[in-house]
């Protein structure tokens, strides 16, 4: 099943690959790993990588998208311990904090 989130050139497009548990672009250069938590109802976003050569062109937040698009889709709540992710994606797109991770289990 591929994801589907628009990025520019034919190369960049954003695609699922389930058994390694990435979202990456077709020639798999750049790419967002997760892991999946809580009996697979939590993805854990731990990295996000795009290459110099593809730098620029807003890949990082169209992995992310893919993967939050994902996550909402599957009824899933995310944990976003990627720094890129936690810092830089979310306070520019707050929108997107109703899918993060909120413990139910009370620190008292």
């Amino acid at each position: 099943m591929a994801a589907t989130a628009a990025a520019t050139g034919g190369s960049n497009k954003i695609v699922w690959n389930e058994k390694d548990r990435k979202f990456e672009t077709e020639d798999k250069l750049a790419y967002l790993s997760y892991v999946l938590r809580e009996e697979g109802k939590v993805m854990d976003v731990i990295h996000t990588y795009v290459p110099p050569t593809k730098r620029g062109l807003g890949l990082a937040a169209h992995l992310v998208v893919a993967a939050f698009d994902h996550a909402k889709a599957h009824s899933m709540s995310v944990i976003p311990s990627c720094s890129y992710v936690s810092e830089t994606f979310l306070s520019k797109n707050p929108d997107w904090n109703s899918i993060v991770y909120r413990s139910s289990k009370s620190s008292i």
